[in-house]
């Protein structure tokens, strides 16, 4: 192969993007699963109060489920909050950027 064609004269494929490697993905599985862990034990003390028995209790498992709904709900309006932030911060730079003709 020289230079970006086979030896039979077809054109190279394009290289893909490698995927991210185990070790690029670790910060984000550990972010993940310290997320993962504190809502566990946030419902869990909030909810499980009965350890006389060896299954959970009907309100305990309303609790828990009422627990991580609230918790996805709130996680997931803080990110569409953000994101918003995020937008009208972009677009006010790009204002700045313009009166200070940065940009045409």
């Amino acid at each position: 192969m020289l230079f970006g064609r086979s030896s039979d004269n077809k054109p190279a494929a394009p290289a893909t993007p490698a995927a991210p490697s185990f070790e690029d993905q670790l910060p984000t599985l550990r972010e993940f699963l310290r997320e993962y862990n504190r809502i566990a034990e946030v419902c869990f003390n909030d909810c499980i109060n009965d350890f006389t028995g060896r299954t959970t209790t009907t309100s305990e498992n309303s609790c828990v489920n009422f627990c991580l709904e609230k918790f996805l709900k709130v996680t997931q309006r803080i990110s569409q909050r953000f994101q918003e932030q995020q937008m009208l911060m972009n677009e006010n730079q790009v204002v700045a950027g313009k009166a200070k003709g940065l940009f045409q």
